[in-house]
Parts: structure tokens; C-alpha cells; sequence
């Protein structure tokens, strides 16, 4: 190699490091915001007959109250078959940690039009029989969920 063109190559030798060294933080501060992610899979049981109604409540108001309080919907589900078919509403949010999971469902609950919205839409009776709520991680063999 000709002295100059190694003299040339320095520069972009010296940066090559510290490029290298960004590039892993960014990996380890993205992998570290993975790390403390949290998903709550929560599966909900209606009284008979009162399915349509919590769906529609969950339709018109709550998907907009859970984004205004930080919860992130990964995705909702009824089931297929009965008899879960017709009372059971499963669904998974996302949050940035267990932490900021109970300051999100302290907010939610504190809030003034989640609380109008609640009371109108259970006038005729309560809407959740009862509700399972379980915390998840993803697993390191998991598809990264967006």
C-alpha cells in the first residue's frame, strides 16, 4: 500500500470505532427498551346477552381513552366457538413497562369521561362479568411485535 493512501485512510480509521460504538448502544438501548416492554393480555366475560354492548363501548370511547392514557392495543379478539363466543372479548395492550402499566390504568380509571362513559353504558347492568389480566414478556424466539 502506497503511504498516502494509508496516511488517507486514518481518518476514516479513527471514526470506524466510534461508529461502531454508537451502533451498539443503539442496539443495546433499543434492546433494553424490548427488555422492560410489557404486554397484558386480558380477556374479558360477559354477563349474557351484553357482548354487543361492551364491544361498542370498546368500539366508541375506550380504544381513544387507553391511547390518551399511554396503552397501546396490540390487537383484539372474540372468540369462534361458544360459549365463549358470545360473551368473551380477549385483547393485548403494550406498555413501556410494569410500572408505567399501573400509572396508565391509574389514569385511565382516574379519568373524568372514562368514568361518564362507564356509568352510561352500565345504566342496565354491569358490562364484565369478569376480567383476567395477565402480564407477558416477549420471549427471545419471539417476531419483534411493532
Amino acid at each position: 500500500m502506497k503511504r498516502r493512501t494509508l496516511l488517507q485512510s486514518f481518518p476514516l480509521a479513527a471514526l470506524l470505532p466510534a461508529s461502531l460504538w454508537a451502533a451498539s448502544q443503539q442496539d443495546h438501548d433499543n434492546s433494553m427498551r424490548t427488555a422492560t416492554t410489557v404486554y397484558e393480555l386480558r380477556v374479558y366475560h360477559a354477563p349474557p346477552g351484553k357482548l354487543g354492548e361492551l364491544l361498542a363501548r370498546f368500539r366508541e370511547h375506550t380504544l381513544k381513552l387507553f391511547e390518551k392514557h399511554g396503552m397501546k392495543s396490540v390487537a383484539y379478539w372474540t372468540p369462534v366457538d361458544e360459549p365463549e363466543k358470545s360473551n368473551t372479548l380477549i385483547y393485548i395492550l403494550q406498555h413501556p413497562s410494569r410500572e408505567a402499566a399501573a400509572a396508565n390504568w391509574k389514569s385511565f380509571q382516574d379519568d373524568p369521561e372514562w368514568k361518564s362513559v362507564h356509568e352510561k353504558s352500565e345504566a342496565n347492568g354491569k358490562l364484565v362479568e369478569k376480567l383476567e389480566s395477565t402480564f407477558l414478556t416477549l420471549t427471545d424466539f419471539s417476531p419483534r411485535l411493532a
